[in-house]
């Protein structure tokens, strides 16, 4: 869920959680789309201490998720975990695809490892 702030999806992510912590209570739920504001705003705002903020409610949210989880009688909990799979499944469908593109063209290389990791782009114009 918060790797999902910010993105397309959180819209829908944000009613799917909102809905299974309100549990029915118009109410509560409100209380959980504003809790999940605080969250995004949180992350947004976060600058420099990004990663620690995700930490942070990374934390924060899954100790809520175990809380919720604990508290339900175990056949309502198997609902709530499909639900959160759907929501995990449909978080993970708006991630941007990662497109990895290599040229060495006219480049020669003597001893030489190209290692890499994540998203990386070189440029390099060798002169002709």
């Amino acid at each position: 869920m918060v790797q999902a702030a910010g993105t397309d999806a959180w819209n829908g992510i944000r009613d799917g959680f909102a809905r299974l912590f309100g549990r029915g209570e118009p109410g509560r739920e409100q209380a959980e789309l504003e809790r999940l504001d605080q969250t995004r705003s949180a992350l947004e705002a976060a600058g420099e201490g990004a990663q620690r903020v995700q930490i942070a409610q990374v934390a924060r949210w899954q100790t809520r998720l175990e809380t919720l989880l604990e508290e339900l009688p175990a056949a309502e909990q198997q609902l709530v975990v499909a639900e959160l799979q759907a929501l995990v499944a449909q978080a993970e469908a708006a991630r941007p695809v990662e497109t990895v593109h290599n040229d060495f063209s006219q480049a020669s290389f003597t001893n030489s490892q190209v290692l890499g990791s994540g998203t990386m782009t070189v440029t390099n114009n060798y002169d002709k």
